[in-house]
Formats: C-alpha cells, structure tokens, sequence
C-alpha cells in the first residue's frame, strides 16, 4: 500500500516544481498531482511543457518522493461538444505528460451535469471511445470517482459503470469526503468494487443529510448546490474505521491519499496529522506488519 499526499494547500506558495521537497518534509514518500493552474488547471489545456515535465521527475526523484497519479478535472462529459472537444485535446497532452513523468496512474471524475444525466453519459463515453486507445498503448490506469454535482454522484452506480466500460486498465477510486453525496455506504461500495477498487481518498466532512438535512443552511431554500468538506479526520463525521475495516476485508492495496483542502494556514501541521492518523489505522484493521509506505 502508498500512502500519498495531493499537496494542494501548498499551492498558492509553492510552484509545481517546488512540491516534491514540500512532500517530502511532511513525511510522504507518494504525491498525488491534483490540478495545478502551473501543471494541469482544472477545465483548461495543460500549461507545462516538456522541459516542466522533465524538471519535475528529477526534482521528485531528488526529493525521493513518487508520483501516485495525475489528477486532470477535465469537461470531457459535456455539456456542449465544443468543450468536450477541449477536453479530450487536453486529455491527451495530460497523458502525454504523465507518461513522460513516469507516472502510469491518472485519477479522473466523470464530470457531466446531473440535471441531464443521458446526455452527459453519452458524451462521456464518446470521450472515452476517443481516448481509450491512448491510454491502452501508453499502459495507464485511468480511476475514476463518482463527486458531489456530477452526473454519478452514487458511489453503486459508480462501480457499475466503471465495471460496464468492460476495460481492465479502468479502475475505481473511494473518496471519504463523499461519502454522504455517494450514499453513506462505505462498506457495501468498496465490497461491490472489490479488486476494481485502485485508490482511496481520505478526509472528512460532515453529513449534510443528519437533522432533517440542516447540518447545513443553503439559501435559498431547496437550492441544488452540493455542500462537502475536505477536512482532516477528526473534524467530521466519517467512519473511518468501518472505511477501514472494509478496504482490508476487501484486500485493497493501492494508493491511500491525504486530500484535506480549506485549511492552508495549517497545512504542514495538518498533512503530517493525516500521515499519522492514515497509518495508524492501516495497523490497526491490517496489522502492525501492513504499514503503508510513506518514507
């Protein structure tokens, strides 16, 4: 098992190239690469060219941290074709890029409107008909997650469309953030992904769905906005235990991945908490001789 950082607090003080020692000092040997407005921007062609690309595999390679994945949010869903057009261009200089990096795992979402469901999965899998020859001649596993305001937000259906793409280099990714958008069945959704299962997310929100759904005010009323946190463990109300316990009854042992965003003042402090707080219960639902690698 990996255990990874997505240093994304640290960009707003720190360029791409600058990530793997920040990584590295918080006690990680794995980053995941998020989407970086000096790397892959989310909705937007990649803005780092080869020379970018070459200077971070050695600046990882100095610090001694690995690239788990490459993380693109691309429109490749839609709505319109012109964008999801946009999207596949940038979709494969992203993977032109992770392969150059060294790098064969990319993490996705499936990033279409839930307001027209048919019509985002349509465009969906013109996109990936398109770019599934790419990523099969360069051996890239592509994960992909359900999110909060996509056209699969539940974490069953996920997995069943994951498993319907009928393609054994695309995997699915569990992210505990979502837990409550995805239905609050961590158990159940990494059983039924079983070994499609290749990637954890971990940190915490609270549950928009407790008291009658007031854990959060949304103005105006009946509004369709979808609220989460991606908070450090402790400050929500994910079980992380029973998360646990089902990825070891399960077998899993891919990549597990820091991703707390919203807290950059506390950043080193925190990410080094996630660190311990991930190992700990990796000991204790897998044994103390499953530590994760981390340094």
């Amino acid at each position: 098992m990996k255990l990874a950082l997505d240093p994304q607090m640290f960009y707003a003080t720190h360029s791409v190239l600058e990530l793997p020692d920040v990584v590295a000092r918080a006690g990680y040997s794995w980053m995941e690469l998020s989407p970086k407005d000096d790397f892959v921007p989310f909705f937007r062609y990649p803005r780092a060219d080869d020379a970018t690309v070459a200077a971070l595999r050695k600046r990882a390679a100095d610090a001694g941290v690995g690239i788990a994945s490459v993380l693109p949010v691309l429109r490749w869903s839609g709505p319109g074709e012109d964008e999801r057009q946009a999207a596949v261009r940038a979709w494969k200089r992203a993977i032109r890029m992770t392969v150059d990096l060294g790098v064969d795992v990319m993490n996705s979402e499936f990033n279409g409107r839930p307001e027209s469901p048919e019509h985002a999965e349509s465009q969906f899998l013109r996109s990936f008909e398109e770019l599934a020859p790419m990523f099969e001649r360069e051996g890239v596993t592509l994960v992909l997650e359900p999110h909060p305001d996509d056209f699969i937000e539940d974490g069953h259906a996920a997995v069943n469309l994951v498993r319907g793409l009928n393609a054994d280099w695309v995997r699915f990714l569990y992210c505990t953030p979502h837990t409550f958008h995805q239905g609050n069945d961590p158990a159940g959704i990494i059983g039924a992904a079983g070994d499609r299962l290749a990637y954890v997310h971990l940190a915490d929100t609270l549950d928009h769905t407790a008291s009658h759904g007031l854990r959060y005010i949304v103005n105006p009323p009946g509004s369709t906005v979808r609220v989460h946190q991606h908070a450090e463990m402790g400050r929500g109300e994910v079980d992380f235990d029973a998360v646990f316990a089902a990825l070891a009854a399960n077998g899993f042992d891919g990549v597990v991945s820091s991703c707390v965003f919203g807290w950059e003042e506390q950043a080193t402090e925190i990410s080094v908490r996630q660190r311990e707080k991930a190992v700990a219960l990796v000991e204790k639902h897998y044994g103390a001789d499953r530590r994760p690698a981390t340094r």
